[in-house]
């Protein structure tokens, strides 16, 4: 069951969800267009691991039917559950890693030259229609950046990836780890949420998390909670 809406009125197009039951009734999905931010507790990574998955199943499953493009800011991409899932589900692990292109940064230089440099070519040359900035902000916070020209550098990092995901019609998902707390932190964090246009943080809940949708174009705002073990990226095949 759908959320109740505002004003707006939905666009009817295909929805990527993460297929976890309080979170769409919350949330249905990523739209093409968008530019999404998860930020909060670490459990934002296998939920972007999960949408790597959904996101190359057939549109009758939920899916893209696309190749995914995962840029690496934190050396966070976890091969082993991609490799699991696929065997669990009778997949070929490495056709399904095959279709994951993946692109590790080591410094905030090197993540900003595959962004602003390779990603639209990797885009075509892929044809895929998701991209995960994993960990984006983490390379920034390290001393050996000027704080002037890593905010910088960052305001026109964020105010791009929101420009290619609306004029390139693909669903570009940011996320972000707390590190520690701050000025800089602080920073990095509000100028991603203030660029996308799809923001929702995961906090730690008593027994469980809490995936809460903070900034959305449409949907009416609200939390859900989910249990960590349902984070298993088994349960959320089924369709």
């Amino acid at each position: 069951m759908l959320p109740r809406t505002t004003e707006k009125s939905i666009p009817s197009q295909l929805y990527l969800s993460f297929n976890i039951e309080n979170i769409d009734s919350l949330f249905p999905g990523f739209i093409l267009g968008n530019f999404a931010v998860l930020h909060g507790s670490t459990a934002v990574l296998p939920l972007s691991m999960l949408l790597c998955i959904r996101a190359q199943l057939p549109s009758h499953l939920g899916g893209l039917e696309s190749k995914v493009v995962f840029i690496d800011g934190g050396n966070t991409f976890r091969l082993y559950d991609i490799s699991y899932t696929a065997q669990f589900l009778k997949l070929d692990p490495t056709e399904m890693l095959n279709r994951i292109f993946i692109s590790r940064a080591f410094t905030a230089y090197q993540l900003t030259s595959i962004i602003l440099d390779k990603l639209p070519d990797v885009i075509d040359g892929y044809d895929s229609k998701l991209v995960i900035v994993s960990d984006m902000a983490g390379l920034f916070l390290d001393e050996d950046v000027p704080e002037r020209e890593a905010r910088t550098i960052f305001n026109r990092l964020t105010s791009y990836l929101s420009r290619l995901a609306e004029e390139s019609r693909i669903i570009i998902v940011a996320t972000y780890f707390h590190h520690y707390k701050s000025r800089q932190d602080v920073f990095f964090e509000a100028v991603m949420c203030e660029r996308a246009d799809v923001v929702a943080s995961v906090k730690p809940s008593k027994h469980c998390q809490q995936f809460v949708l903070e900034k959305h174009p449409f949907f009416r705002l609200g939390k859900a909670t989910f249990h960590t073990e349902n984070l298993a990226l088994t349960r959320f095949m089924e369709v």
